[in-house]
C-alpha cells in the first residue's frame, strides 16, 4: 500500500489524528503502568487537547503539524521504555526491507564515492548477477539517467519505485571499458544465512551464520542445514554474532527445526500470566551444538541461544548477549511514520527472563585485536574457541 507521506492535513484532521493516536498510546501506558496521580484517561486526554489548542492558537510562528503530531507521539512513547519509539520513514523503509528479507529490484548494493556510484555488492542469483554486473563496476547510466553526481537514494528510487518499468539498461565503467547490461526487476531474496564446512582433526564441523531473522531466514536456514547434513558433518556451530534480532516467529521456526514437539521452546509473560509454547518439530537435533554470540546478539537471536542451551544443552561461546526479552508491536500514523511499543515479555523455556540480563556464555571469550586488523577464520579467536570446544565435545 502506498504511503501518503507528503499529504497536507487540515486542522480538523490533525486534531483527529492526534486524538486517535493519544487514545491508543495513553491506553497502552495506562494498562502498563496503572493510574498515575489519580487522573483518568479522559482527564489526561482533555488536558492534552487543551494544550494543543493553546499552542496552535497562540504560538508566534509557523507550526509544522506533521512534526507536532510526531513530536507528541514520540514524547508519549519515550515515557514507556527504551524499545518503544517513533521510527521515521527512511528508517522504516530500510527496517522493513531487512525484515521482509526480499524486495523487487535487480540485486545490487551501491555506494557513493566522490561523484561516482560504485557497485559494492551483487546478490547471488539476482537479475544483476545473471546479467553480468560485478562488484567494482562504476555506474555511468541507468537507461538515459546519467549517474554522475547522483546519490545512492537516486539509484534505489529509480529502480525500486519506477513501477512502470521492469527492464533496465545498466551502463558501467569496468577498468576503463564501457559496458551495457540489460536486466529485469524481479523478486530478490536478501541473503541472511551463509554456511560452510570446517575440516579439522579429521572432523567435519558445520558452520552457519545468521545475520538477521527476516521472513526468508528460516527457509534459507533449512536449505543450508540440509546441505551440511548431506556433507556428513560431526557437529554444528550456529553463529549469531552482531545479529540484532528480527521476527521472533522466524527464530521459533528455526528452533522447531532442531527440537521435538515435547520441548517448550519459550514462554510468554503478559500482565503476570505465563504461557508455554512448544516446538512443532519432529525430532531433536542429534549432533553436538555450539552457539557463538557476542554483546550485540539480541532479541530473537537470544531466544535461539537460550532455547537451544536449555533444550539441547548447546554450548554457548563468546560474550554475554545484549539482554532484550521484550516484544514490540508496530503501528502506522496517517503521516506515513511508524511507531512501536512494548506489549509483553518472552521468557526462556525454563521461565527465566533475559531482559536486561542477557544470555551468559558457557565459555567466555572476547574478540581480540588481531582479527580486527586481519579478519579471517584463522584470526577469529572466538570462532577458533568454538571449533575447539566442538572438537572436545565430539571426542568425548
Amino acid at each position: 500500500m502506498k504511503k501518503e507521506a507528503n499529504k497536507k492535513f487540515g486542522n480538523f484532521e490533525v486534531v483527529f489524528l492526534i486524538i486517535v493516536t493519544c487514545i491508543i498510546s495513553l491506553l497502552i501506558g495506562y494498562f502498563l503502568s496503572g493510574k498515575k496521580e489519580g487522573k483518568t484517561n479522559d482527564e489526561v486526554l482533555n488536558e492534552f487537547i487543551k494544550t494543543y489548542n493553546e499552542i496552535t492558537i497562540k504560538y508566534d510562528g509557523k507550526i509544522d503539524k506533521k512534526e507536532l503530531l510526531n513530536g507528541a507521539v514520540s514524547g508519549m512513547l519515550n515515557t514507556l521504555d527504551q524499545h518503544s519509539a517513533l521510527i521515521d520513514q527512511d528508517e522504516d523503509e530500510n527496517f522493513y526491507l531487512m525484515l521482509d528479507g526480499s524486495y523487487k529490484g535487480i540485486g545490487i548494493e551501491v555506494a557513493a564515492y566522490e561523484d561516482k556510484i560504485i557497485v559494492i555488492g551483487v546478490i547471488e542469483s539476482s537479475p544483476a548477477s545473471k546479467a553480468g554486473i560485478q562488484i567494482g563496476d562504476i555506474l555511468k547510466k541507468i537507461d538515459d539517467l546519467d549517474m554522475k553526481g547522483k546519490t545512492t537514494r537516486d539509484v534505489v528510487s529509480y529502480i525500486r519505485k519506477n513501477t512502470e518499468k521492469d527492464e533496465f539498461n545498466i551502463t558501467v565503467d569496468r577498468d576503463g571499458e564501457e559496458l551495457t547490461f540489460t536486466t529485469k526487476r524481479d523478486n530478490v531474496v536478501i541473503p541472511s544465512v551463509v554456511s560452510h564446512v570446517i575440516e579439522q582433526d579429521e572432523k567435519r564441523i558445520g558452520y552457519i551464520y545468521i545475520s538477521v531473522f527476516s521472513n526468508t531466514t528460516s527457509s534459507q536456514f533449512a536449505k543450508k542445514l540440509e546441505e551440511l547434513r548431506n556433507e556428513e558433518i560431526d557437529g554444528l556451530i550456529i553463529d549469531i554474532r552482531e545479529n540484532n534480532g528480527g521476527h521472533l516467529t522466524t527464530a521459533i521456526n528455526i528452533i522447531s527445526m532442531l527440537t521435538s514437539k515435547k520441548k517448550v521452546i519459550y514462554q510468554m509473560n503478559k500482565d503476570g500470566k505465563k504461557s508455554k509454547f512448544y516446538s512443532v518439530g519432529d525430532e531433536d537435533f542429534d549432533l553436538p551444538l555450539v552457539i557463538l554470540q557476542n554483546r550485540n546478539s539480541a532479541s530473537a537471536a537470544e531466544m535461539l541461544s537460550v532455547s537451544l542451551k536449555e533444550n539441547l544443552k548447546a554450548l554457548v561461546v563468546g560474550e554475554k548477549s545484549y539482554g532484550k526479552g521484550t516484544v514490540q508491536e508496530y503501528s502506522y500514523l496517517s503521516t506515513g511514520d511508524m511507531y512501536k511499543y512494548t506489549t509483553k515479555k518472552w521468557l526462556s523455556p525454563k521461565g527465566k527472563s533475559i531482559d536486561g540480563v542477557g544470555v551468559k556464555p558457557d565459555v567466555e571469550v572476547s574478540l581480540d585485536d588481531n582479527y580486527k586488523e586481519n579478519p579471517s577464520d584463522e584470526t577469529d579467536n572466538q570462532l577458533q574457541t568454538a571449533v575447539q570446544e566442538m572438537l572436545d565435545t565430539i571426542n568425548k
